[in-house]
């Protein structure tokens, strides 16, 4: 389903709605028999309720996926000071708000020290691409992880695999934070390698890949875990002062 926009035949849009809301019969007939019966006049009424049901099903379909994201609310891209960016990264996470990458199953990689502000501008995208109506789930990597053993465990795990399947984009928040236990990495690994060409992933980390290592300790494993998510990806360097440092510099000052 698409986003309402403005219509304009009445006919061939009256089928054009019905088949989006897959109501074949009603599709095929229902300009048709208006028409035989002489309501021509009443074609644009029925196709004004029909965008009306189109658009309050968008609402109810954003506001699902919103719930199920699990995203931040207050951390959209209305609160987030773009300014701070430099215009060539703040040019590249604008671009990725319009959602092409999902389609191409890329993933996005965020990188910077803590209080650079890469965790609110993933959230940020993750609140636009929901507005699309791409199903996103937002979530801390260690508790992903921590689910994902508990599903090993119960011999579930290929089950829960399926039900991360069915999410657009999954953004996995401060990877660099997992624990270095060989059962969380194959678990996490496991999970990449699922996704790989398939479903976008979104990665903050305050590690860059060459240390890596300190989260996968296996160096095969770290090569390959890497080579799976920048093999299409787009990369944002979060290279700018702490939020946080900031506003207690701006703070002491006053």
């Amino acid at each position: 389903m698409t986003a309402p926009s403005t219509l304009a035949n009445p006919g061939h849009d009256i089928t054009a709605l019905l088949k989006n809301f897959r109501l074949p019969t009603a599709a095929e007939q229902m300009v048709s028999r208006l028409e035989e019966a002489g309501l021509q006049d009443a074609l644009e009424v029925v196709r004004d309720v029909l965008d009306a049901e189109r658009e309050a099903r968008w609402h109810r379909r954003v506001q699902r996926l919103l719930s199920q994201s699990q995203l931040p609310k207050s951390k959209t891209l209305a609160t987030y000071d773009v300014t701070r960016l430099p215009p060539k990264l703040s040019g590249k996470l604008r671009t990725l708000c319009e959602g092409r990458f999902v389609e191409e199953a890329m993933n996005i990689l965020a990188f910077g020290l803590p209080g650079t502000g890469k965790s609110h501008a993933v959230c940020a995208l993750g609140h636009e691409l929901v507005q699309r109506g791409h199903s996103v789930l937002f979530v801390p990597t260690y508790r992903l992880v921590q689910n994902l053993l508990a599903a090993k465990r119960d011999l579930e795990l290929p089950k829960a695999l399926r039900r991360l399947d069915r999410v657009d984009v999954l953004i996995l928040d401060d990877i660099g934070y997992v624990k270095q236990d060989p059962d969380e990495m194959e678990v996490l690994f496991t999970l990449l390698a699922e996704r790989y060409e398939r479903r976008s992933v979104i990665i903050t980390s305050n590690l860059v890949f060459s240390k890596w290592d300190q989260i996968f300790q296996n160096p095969m494993t770290t090569a390959a875990a890497i080579d799976r998510l920048v093999h299409h990806c787009s990369i944002l360097e979060f290279d700018v002062p702490s939020y946080r440092v900031e506003n207690r510099t701006s703070e002491s000052s006053t």
